[in-house]
């Protein structure tokens, strides 16, 4: 089962952290050096994995970052993903949006079927067009031991718009985590955890502490970690008492450490790989990990 995979990494760690790659802040020197966009972010991609690899257990890539990059960028991103998967992370994808089951179940064989070339653990995906564009998803994962996470609840600030509206007695967002829940009872790993999990933001404690005590055997991804209001405390109602069932999830702050110390970006790697220490101490300081 993926998740147990996602959660013995955490273990051996002791650090329920995931880094986001999702918006690059690539350095000029790498940009210079680099014959495109798309080959400067990859080599940023890979240093960094080497510098983080024995910290942060796992990291998240996001396919529109590469598919905006031009021609080359999703040849690049099978690259990236064989390249993190073989230094030991367990590795998120986020999946493109979809307009239609159709598009779902050929989006659902890109990503997920036997001959796909982008290799991923765990893949997010949109719900809220509905099942019918989930399912296909759920179907190939569980078939090929794949970790499907369906997004809940983001971070940003206008989230609560749409995903904190009323119906009935809950807000939409838990309506999202009980088909979590629901979608995922078939498929239980040993960790006590459903191969179906949801990505909900860190940036709400007691929304967190309401969902955990609902859907305890759900996984949660929170995500946000470095937004505004997203802190280790809020992360720490996320977890079981054994540290276990969620992993926190932060980006610019971590790979993007060089910009937040004015340096020119030549000892990223150093200042990404403290960035994240910082960060499993603060997480860690609130949730002990057994």
């Amino acid at each position: 089962m993926s998740i147990d995979i996602l959660q013995e990494k955490i273990r051996k760690l002791k650090n329920p952290s995931v880094i986001d790659f999702g918006m690059p802040d690539i350095p000029p020197h790498i940009l210079a050096e680099e014959p495109d966009e798309a080959a400067a972010y990859q080599r940023y991609c890979l240093e960094l994995l080497a510098g983080l690899k024995e910290i942060v257990p796992a990291v998240r890539f996001h396919f529109n970052t590469f598919a905006l990059m031009g021609a080359g960028g999703l040849d690049r991103m099978a690259q990236v993903l064989a390249s993190a998967g073989s230094m030991g992370f367990y590795v998120f994808l986020d999946a493109p949006g979809v307009g239609s089951p159709a598009e779902a179940e050929m989006a659902a064989q890109r990503f997920l079927g036997k001959d796909s070339p982008w290799r991923c653990d765990g893949i997010l995906v949109q719900p809220y067009l509905g099942t019918d564009c989930v399912k296909p998803f759920l179907r190939l994962g569980l078939a090929e031991k794949k970790t499907v996470f369906l997004l809940a609840r983001s971070a940003n600030r206008s989230a609560s718009e749409i995903q904190d509206l009323l119906t009935g007695t809950r807000v939409v967002h838990h309506v999202v985590v009980e088909s979590v829940k629901l979608l995922g009872s078939s498929a239980i790993g040993r960790c006590h955890y459903n191969e179906v999990g949801a990505v909900i933001s860190a940036t709400k404690g007691q929304g967190i502490r309401n969902l955990r005590s609902s859907f305890p055997e759900v996984f949660f991804l929170m995500d946000g970690l470095d937004y505004v209001g997203g802190n280790a405390s809020n992360c720490s109602a996320g977890f079981d008492r054994v540290g276990h069932g969620a992993a926190a999830c932060a980006g610019s702050s971590v790979i993007g450490a060089w910009v937040c110390a004015g340096s020119d970006g030549r000892d990223y790697v150093e200042l990404a790989a403290a960035a994240a220490e910082r960060m499993k101490k603060n997480l860690t300081r609130y949730t002990t990990v057994l």
